[in-house]
């Protein structure tokens, strides 16, 4: 790891190479592209009346399995965690924001603006990529606390689907039951999606390049957040 901790001293370096692809994104007017659902799962969910378990767990997999904003932040909360017991605390704490914010959002059918939501999104991933190169200890001298920052995101993770879920206008039939199937579509869906990566982070740490390619990564999932942050201000502020 010393290629890799010898570049901490750019993370600066690093924020001025992403930051011009955050103000490119500002020109290209978008729809909220985050939280997505498509045509087909939306008029399903707008007609959908009653207690249907099954459907809504689907629904819950294949969101977070598609849902590349939620995967880019777990992998960076993932990337430097070598023990089991820690990823699960990490995902754990992630999906206990999700939950509480997905839950308590669509039932006091609390809403909030979808491009702002998705705009903290895109920048958790950014926080990620900066945390994970020690740039907040050398710029502020201090290390924030990962565990709570990662289920701080989570909650606004979770109240970025609240709100695409109230645009829906679920029907209030079934609802909680409803959302309770979705949600542990969610975790499924994370479970699996989780899986493949650690396997392929497994292989990938045995390498010799990963010292030299973890920096590279850092940038790469830098510049994939400023690029979804500001897809997401470009549509807040055109709507």
């Amino acid at each position: 790891m010393k290629y890799f901790y010898k570049h901490q001293c750019s993370a600066m370096r690093l924020a001025v190479v992403a930051l011009p692809l955050f103000f490119m994104s500002l020109m290209f007017p978008v729809d909220a592209i985050a939280h997505g659902v498509t045509e087909g799962d939306k008029g399903f969910i707008q007609e959908s009346s009653g207690i249907m378990i099954l459907p809504f767990i689907y629904l819950g997999a294949k969101h977070m399995i598609t849902g590349y904003d939620h995967l880019l932040f777990l992998v960076g909360v993932i990337f430097f965690l070598y023990r089991f017991k820690d990823v699960g605390i990490y995902v754990s704490l992630f999906a206990l924001g999700h939950t509480l914010t997905l839950m308590f959002g669509t039932l006091m059918q609390i809403s909030v603006n979808a491009f702002l939501i998705d705009a903290i999104i895109g920048f958790s991933i950014v926080y990620k990529g900066l945390d994970n190169l020690g740039a907040f200890k050398q710029w502020f001298g201090f290390q924030p606390d990962t565990r709570i920052a990662t289920m701080v995101f989570g909650l606004f993770h979770g109240f970025g689907l609240a709100t695409k879920i109230l645009d829906y206008q679920v029907s209030a039939d079934g609802l909680v039951i409803n959302l309770i199937a979705f949600n542990v579509g969610v975790e499924i869906g994370q479970f699996l999606a989780l899986s493949v990566i650690l396997i392929v982070m497994g292989f990938w740490r045995r390498s010799e390049s990963f010292s030299r390619q973890a920096y590279t990564a850092q940038v790469l999932l830098m510049t994939a957040g400023f690029l979804l942050t500001g897809y997401q201000l470009t549509g807040f502020f055109i709507a």
